[in-house]
């Protein structure tokens, strides 16, 4: 086979690379890399591999300083997912991954593809999917497309996990201006495996075959790592055809397919085909097993007529996975596929070259080293300026309302606060039977089936926060996670991060994000919470109007004991309310402040880790020491939020005494500490734990009684649970309701 011109009867121009997404120097670079110029099917595998959404080559410097590693990591970042220890030779295997730009042009497929791409990284590692989650966020309410980009997003998602079969089992939903050019949509998902049956992306064995798996390959999706790395303009709905078309019936047939095959010793490696579709996967598998690969497209099962190599190694069709076996099992594996109704194909071999190596009707048309192209990637220490953190607003400049009981009912009734039943009764939740914790708690909870152990599972991040300030942002985004997880009754054990931001070209961008990791890292370094996997989603702006910065953070946890779980409701008259924690009145940068004051001015509230770890650790304690019949953290909006949500969850009263000293009761009441859980438990043990909070040095102090049918917090208001509630219900339905 001779090296022709097949596809080299295109010169490419400085042109061409440009609309590739590629700089001059690197366009230096991959001639330097080849010895010659590039043929156009070389220059898109480049475009896509070197893009910011496959190479990181903006990020992963400053990613390296994130804490990695504990005892019970199994794989940290550079798997398709994280894999953790929990126990029995179980192991936990999670991921969390964005899928905004496809959302924001095409809301539907964008975010049903974005479900099935994280389900695919899961179990292409041998785990089976037992949850969803995800974290939107989209424009203000008031923005034009902001309703129809909700509908289509929400409608993917559960379209596309409800009839995979994975309960999709909490998240969250922000809105915010900054997203009116660009939502987010960020999809986790966690999966259970045996920890001696974890399957690894690294090819190995010369000669082994490289088989293609599952869905027929179109033309759906082309270019679309590369349009997730770029901003957006005005003509981005033009971008349509680089969004991809999921079809969840053929995903549930390639888990089943796959997990049967990985039940064998068949496997040598597998990865899935996701950005940058069969050029990601190959490259990556053999970069990462230090080998080469020879394929022939010719082999490639294709759904289209006349496509081209460039087509087909850039095409993000779903549903595709690409396996290595051994060589004596390729009869026996196709049997598999064969029977789920699935495509398999030989499409080539490994080789010791370590080049991915490209034929077609008989000629080369792209023979590329891999390591350049993964691990050797560019790789950029971008200028960056600090954010500087507000100054403290003045508490005397602030309006203090006149009737807190209608600003409690406004803000529970508003777009940041309401609740999102709207949303979470779209998805099954119940699917597989093991979800013992509904959407609209601290954390999901869902059951290790068999066994009496669970999993908590939180997506948490506050951008307002982020915005004034990075670094705390970044870190009250880890803490909150570890606050969900730990007010259920389980220990956090790591996180996946999704980390988006704006242009990283950028200096004051490039900033946002380098604050964010070091916040990230101080976080999980002291509560000994490890980063396993993740994201990171760059160019989230329109016409150079960047998001706010976004570092979600998806957090699981274990309880050993599904049966000390506890949620938000309290259980019972007469049960005794408990304040955990410092209260000091932090009121900038709050949801009081955004939704009343319509203002985002001041500094969002310290985050004080060492507090943090021991507040959660007492509660955690007393939790699984059967004494504490319900708890909830204190975020958004404050304790007298956290109070309201309470009694909704339970349908009951709290009778509420506050010893606010010299704090103004509006800011004491809605006001953003950190560190801080509400508690309930019998009137028998209350004496129990405020014995023990002193003798641990926890702030810990009674302020209310479960009792009657309204929130009464003495010489503030009265308002009865189903006020709250209607209040707190009616904004989404009816917000959705309205027409376009």
């Amino acid at each position: 086979m001779t090296n022709s011109n097949w596809n080299n009867k295109v010169t490419i121009t400085k042109e061409m690379v440009k609309e590739h997404g590629l700089s001059d120097g690197e366009h230096k670079l991959m001639i330097k890399i080849l010895g010659r110029a590039p043929t156009l099917t070389e220059l898109g595998i480049f475009s896509v591999m070197w893009s910011e959404h496959c190479s990181y080559k903006s990020s992963k410097l400053h990613l390296k300083t994130l804490p990695t590693k504990a005892p019970w990591v199994i794989h940290g970042p550079g798997e398709n997912a994280g894999v953790i220890d929990i126990g029995d030779n179980q192991a936990a295997i999670f991921k969390m991954e964005s899928h905004n730009h496809p959302s924001y042009i095409e809301p539907y497929q964008g975010a049903a593809t974005g479900v099935g791409g994280i389900l695919r990284d899961v179990f292409t590692m041998g785990a089976r999917p037992i949850a969803n989650m995800n974290a939107l966020r989209f424009g203000s309410p008031k923005h034009h497309k902001t309703r129809h980009l909700l509908s289509g997003v929400v409608e993917g998602i559960g379209g596309y996990g409800n009839c995979v079969g994975v309960p999709t089992v909490g998240g969250e939903t922000n809105f915010h201006p900054s997203y009116n050019g660009n939502i987010l949509v960020n999809a986790m998902t966690v999966g259970l495996a045996d920890q001696d049956k974890i399957f690894l992306s690294a090819a190995a064995g010369v000669g082994n075959p490289v088989i293609y798996v599952g869905s027929k390959t179109g033309r759906d999706g082309i270019h679309g790592a590369t349009m997730a790395s770029a901003e957006f303009t005005e003509d981005s709905e033009e971008k349509r055809p680089t969004v991809q078309v999921g079809d969840p019936f053929t995903e549930k047939l390639l888990i089943e397919a796959c997990l049967e095959l990985m039940s064998t010793d068949m496997v040598v490696a597998i990865q899935d085909m996701g950005a940058a579709g069969l050029t990601s996967s190959s490259v990556e598998m053999a970069s990462g097993g230090g080998v080469g690969f020879a394929l022939n497209l010719d082999m490639v099962p294709q759904r289209e007529q006349g496509m081209t190599p460039y087509e087909m190694m850039l095409s993000e069709s779903q549903e595709r996975m690409l396996v290595v076996l051994k060589p004596d099992r390729i009869e026996e594996a196709k049997a598999i596929f064969v029977k789920w109704d699935l495509d398999f194909a030989v499409i080539g071999e490994i080789t010791a070259k370590g080049n991915l190596t490209l034929s077609f009707k008989g000629e080369i048309v792209a023979d590329i080293p891999t390591q350049p192209l993964a691990d050797n990637s560019p790789e950029y220490d971008r200028p960056w300026v600090k954010t500087e953190p507000p100054e403290t607003i003045d508490l005397k400049n602030i309006t203090v309302p006149d009737n807190l009981g209608e600003t409690m009912l406004t803000m529970l009734g508003s777009a940041a606060l309401s609740s999102r039943a709207w949303i979470w009764q779209q998805y099954d939740n119940q699917v597989m039977a093991d979800t013992i914790q509904m959407p609209g708690g601290d954390a999901a909870v869902v059951r290790v089936h068999n066994t009496e152990k669970a999993l908590a599972i939180s997506t948490d991040c506050t951008p307002r926060y982020c915005f004034a300030d990075p670094v705390e942002g970044a870190k009250q985004a880890v803490a909150e996670t570890w606050r969900n997880i730990t007010a259920v009754g389980a220990t956090p054990m790591a996180i996946t991060d999704c980390l988006n931001f704006g242009n990283p070209e950028r200096p004051d961008i490039m900033g946002q994000f380098v604050g964010a990791i070091q916040g990230i890292k101080e976080a999980c370094t002291v509560l000994n919470y490890p980063v396993i996997s993740g994201n990171v989603s760059l160019y989230n702006e329109t016409n150079g109007i960047g998001i706010h910065p976004t570092p979600a953070i998806g957090g699981v946890g274990l309880l050993k004991d599904s049966s000390k779980m506890v949620n938000i409701a309290p259980k019972r008259e007469g049960d005794v309310i408990i304040l955990i924690g410092q209260s000091k009145g932090h009121i900038s940068c709050s949801q009081y402040l955004s939704i009343i004051e319509e203002s985002e001015e001041g500094p969002p509230p310290p985050v004080n880790l060492n507090l943090e770890k021991k507040n959660g650790n007492f509660v955690r304690r007393h939790i699984l020491a059967g004494n504490i019949t319900a708890c909830h953290d204190i975020s958004d909006g404050g304790l007298f939020i956290a109070l309201a949500e309470m009694a909704m969850a339970s349908k009951k009263g709290i009778d509420v005494v506050l010893n606010e000293g010299d704090i103004p009761l509006f800011a004491y009441g809605f006001g953003e500490d950190q560190a801080r859980y509400i508690i309930s438990t019998s009137s028998s043990l209350a004496d129990i734990i405020l014995d023990a909070a002193v003798k641990s040095r926890v702030k810990a102090e009674k302020i209310g009684i479960v009792r009657g049918d309204s929130l009464d917090i003495k010489d503030c208001f009265t308002l009865k649970v189903t006020d709250l509630l209607d209040a707190h219900m009616s904004w989404m339905p009816n917000y959705m309701s309205i027409e376009a």
